[in-house]
């Protein structure tokens, strides 16, 4: 998620979500103190939301489902944001009544992202796996839904849409799933369409698929800021892809260019490992992925966490070849940051631990909470651990965190 504003002295404002409570916290630059201001109702559970790329709006895709159920009811909210304050508001709510928000859509949404014009919403859904374009209105407001002319393969399991930077290519990353006792496995894809910012058309490119897909499941990716390479977290595999694309990143090449593991210890890997969001830093130098685990045993008739990595793997980027070389791992003091973002700057970075776990510390079972856990990025790339704030997500998980500056 990126900043719109960067004053070197305000706070950062950072947003996280507990259901369908939206919760606005500033970041002391000088402290790296995370002090909670407001927090905002959306209609549904909060699943994902990007900013506008330069009009002080953001986005919210919201459902009452959840990964294991899809629910009925899913929209898109428009939020205003104050720029001075931080402060959020549904975009278009007037005494009570709501203009323009929300707008409905076909089923729960996974991800969502904004093109670099700011004027088409994306949204992927996972079940069925799917991408709509919507317009957005001059006064920051959703508009209809974009018919596409191209039918098109959306894959299956899909877990992210992003837009290039040239803004002329849109990549659907879609996980597949794994083999179950009652099916086999189902492949994952990188699709990746051209895209028309006028008219919010797609047309299908090509699909990337190694392997036809076995044993490749993608979960998130990221561009460089400047070279045409695109970085993918493998979430099934622990691994990290790196793709060489043409300039507009509408033609990505079919088989990665490296290959690396996400792992400080590949051989003592726990069940539920899984890697998740990926960021590449805004000066192109490093990329962050996010390690997570969650494997319980039951202990007295309790679950109890088994161990795993729970950390920020951190690669330093070669500026000639885009190869991706391991430096670091930072613990992130909790489990299953299933979000974490970069400031614009580069000089802060957040994980959202996303939920609570019981855990051994010391022979004693201690329950572990959700957390924000705040670390400041060196010229090195490393994260040099500062602080965490703790969050009650035993109702609801922490599904989605962000920072604008």
């Amino acid at each position: 998620m990126s900043a719109q504003h960067n004053n070197p002295t305000s706070p950062l404002s950072v947003y996280a979500s507990l259901g369908q409570t939206l919760t606005h916290y500033d970041l002391q630059r000088d402290t790296a103190a995370l002090i909670p201001r407001a927090s905002l109702a959306l209609p549904y559970k909060v699943q994902y939301v990007w900013p506008h790329p330069a009009a002080p709006y953001l986005y919210a895709a919201c459902s009452n489902g959840s990964p294991e159920a899809g629910g009925d009811a899913h929209c898109i909210v428009a939020l205003r944001r104050d720029p001075a304050t931080g402060a959020l508001t549904i975009h278009g709510a007037i005494h009570g009544a709501i203009h323009g928000a929300p707008v409905a859509l076909p089923s729960r949404p996974v991800h969502m992202t904004v093109d670099g014009a700011g004027k088409h919403a994306l949204v992927a859904y996972n079940h069925p796996s799917h991408l709509t374009v919507h317009r957005l209105e001059r006064d920051g407001t959703v508009g209809g839904m974009v018919q596409q002319r191209a039918a098109f393969d959306a894959g299956i399991y899909a877990h992210q849409v992003r837009v290039a930077l040239s803004n002329k290519a849109v990549i659907l990353v879609t996980r597949g799933n794994k083999a179950t006792d009652a099916k086999p496995e189902e492949p994952g894809a990188l699709k990746v369409f051209a895209y028309d910012s006028d008219s919010g058309q797609l047309t299908p490119s090509v699909s990337v698929a190694p392997n036809k897909g076995f044993g490749f499941g993608p979960r998130h990716m990221d561009f460089h800021p400047r070279e045409p390479w695109v970085y993918v977290s493998l979430e099934l595999q622990n691994l990290m892809h790196m793709y060489r694309a043409n300039p507009n990143g509408d033609q990505v090449e079919a088989a990665p260019a490296y290959v690396k593991e996400l792992l400080a210890d590949v051989p003592g890997v726990k069940p539920r490992q899984r890697s998740g969001t990926i960021h590449v830093h805004p000066n192109g130098k490093f990329v962050y992925v996010a390690n997570r685990a969650s494997g319980v045993a039951k202990v007295d008739g309790q679950d109890v966490y088994i161990g795993g990595e729970n950390n920020i793997a951190v690669f330093k980027i070669d500026p000639v070849s885009g190869e991706p070389t391991l430096i670091h791992h930072a613990d992130t003091r909790g489990v299953v940051a299933r979000t974490f973002a970069l400031d614009n700057s580069g000089r802060f970075l957040i994980a959202a631990n996303s939920q609570p776990i019981i855990a051994r510390v010391d022979n004693d079972l201690v329950t572990v909470l959700a957390s924000l856990a705040v670390f400041r990025v060196g010229d090195d790339g490393k994260l040099t651990y500062v602080n965490k704030l703790d969050v009650d997500a035993s109702v609801a998980p922490m599904f989605w965190m962000g920072i604008v500056g």
